[in-house]
């Protein structure tokens, strides 16, 4: 049987994981209207997918204006954060022990 994720709230939200790996949803909360921060994974890759609106994925030396449909994957150790327009959706795809105990945020 198929299975169905949606999310229509605000912020970040895990919404499947499977084996190794986690799918998430990622929309417009106060945390991503602004660059205030940096975060970098010290143990995965992250991918963004844009699906919907508009977004900005900034690394610590690069401004990218993400594209619909582009996966953008930002390596491990990398600093980096996204801020999304209101209307936005952007898919996240990342290892499923992705958290807070391995990941380090630096203030901008």
């Amino acid at each position: 049987m198929i299975e169905k994720y949606t999310f229509n709230g605000n912020d970040f939200k895990s919404v499947l994981q499977f084996e190794g790996w986690k799918i998430g949803l990622l929309r417009y909360s106060e945390r991503f209207s602004s660059f205030k921060v940096l975060e970098r994974h010290l143990l995965t890759d992250e991918a963004f997918i844009l699906l919907l609106g508009s977004a900005v994925l900034y690394t610590e030396t690069e401004q990218i204006e993400m594209e619909k449909g582009v996966v953008y994957n930002v390596p491990k150790g990398e600093y980096h954060h996204i801020v999304v327009s209101e209307d936005a959706t952007v898919m996240v795809v990342e290892n499923s022990n992705t958290s807070e105990d391995n990941t380090e945020i630096k203030r901008v």
